[in-house]
């Protein structure tokens, strides 16, 4: 005689199985509750979004991953409604992940993307997707790559992450995504400088934006930048990252820029990188995955928490170096992991 269900437990598999079927039939909405889902810090809500996931992979790794960093003010969210609203007339959907600084009083996003792509929201073929980035480092939320993977079994083809901004620890779109974009302004000046080599050799292409405002100091800082790439070393042997000029505003270069994209995809599928990339991405992933779930465990430790407030204490009065409280609550977290 079979046992029955715990109580409510055939309602959350019922409503599991509507929101996969809802989603891989390309509802936006049911794409939303489950991205909703894998953001959740509830433990039986990670427990239902890794089930989640488990069951929708096979549906995913079919699109086209752009990422997209740049200074601020370089129109990161006008260049990708453009872009967005071009692919989509060519017959694609778009969703667009785009990653906002968090608000240190409510935590939520602070710009929106949804308010700075309006013509783009309001396309049933596009999604957009704005999350915080929760203290996150590398320019991406703490589950972008959980919900690229969902927008992938939703059918969409082509998925744009937008970055919070650009720096040297602003990279992390760059092991998630196919094509890395580096969006910069023709009168940039210092900003070159500051964004130094790190960020520059992960690029795939380089964009300088707003060409139209001075199409001559647009063309003076393409030439300069491929002179500055020719000197470093690009992430793939076969692809010498390229430098185009466009004004998004205008809806000049977008044809140009897809084209390069394009070939990317082409040349790196057919050297074998495409494929090593995405393993190794996946890999790197996991490793991620690793280290986030043991500082987890480290901070719920019993032992730790216990003996936490009392050396925070010593910390702070100087009693006690960091490094030795630090040593010590990694041995008590040892002895009960």
């Amino acid at each position: 005689m079979q046992s029955l269900p715990e109580p409510g437990q055939a309602k959350v598999v019922d409503h599991d199985s509507e929101l996969i079927a809802g989603l891989l039939a390309g509802s936006r909405r049911a794409l939303a509750k489950a991205i909703t889902l894998v953001e959740s810090t509830r433990a039986e809500h990670r427990q239902r979004a890794q089930k989640l996931l488990d069951t929708l992979l096979p549906h995913t790794g079919r699109s086209m991953r752009v990422g997209i960093s740049g200074v601020p003010g370089v129109g990161k969210s006008t260049f990708i409604e453009a872009l967005g609203m071009y692919l989509i007339e060519g017959g694609h959907r778009v969703a667009v992940l785009a990653v906002d600084p968090s608000s240190t009083v409510h935590g939520g996003s602070i710009l929106g993307d949804k308010t700075r792509m309006e013509l783009l929201s309001q396309r049933t073929e596009a999604f957009i997707r704005p999350s915080p980035s929760s203290g996150s480092l590398g320019g991406v939320a703490e589950h972008t790559r959980e919900a690229l993977l969902l927008c992938e079994a939703s059918g969409y083809d082509i998925i744009i992450v937008e970055t919070v901004g650009v720096g040297q620890s602003e990279t992390a779109v760059a092991a998630m995504t196919d094509a890395f974009v580096l969006l910069m302004l023709p009168n940039a000046g210092d900003d070159l400088q500051a964004i130094k080599k790190g960020i520059m050799e992960l690029a795939d292409l380089v964009v300088f934006n707003k060409a139209d405002i001075d199409p001559t100091a647009a063309q003076l800082a393409a030439a300069q930048m491929r002179s500055a790439l020719s000197m470093l070393h690009p992430a793939s042997a076969n692809w010498q990252p390229p430098v185009l000029t466009l004004s998004a505003i205008r809806k000049d270069g977008l044809v140009e820029f897809w084209l390069v994209i394009e070939k990317l995809r082409r040349t790196l599928t057919a050297s074998g990188e495409f494929e090593a990339k995405r393993r190794h991405q996946a890999l790197a992933w996991m490793w991620q995955q690793i280290d986030a779930g043991l500082r987890g465990h480290f901070r719920e430790n019993p032992a730790v928490r216990a003996a936490l407030a009392e050396l925070s204490v010593s910390v702070e009065s100087g009693a006690t170096t960091p490094a030795a409280a630090a040593q010590r609550l990694l041995m008590l977290a040892k002895r009960t992991f």
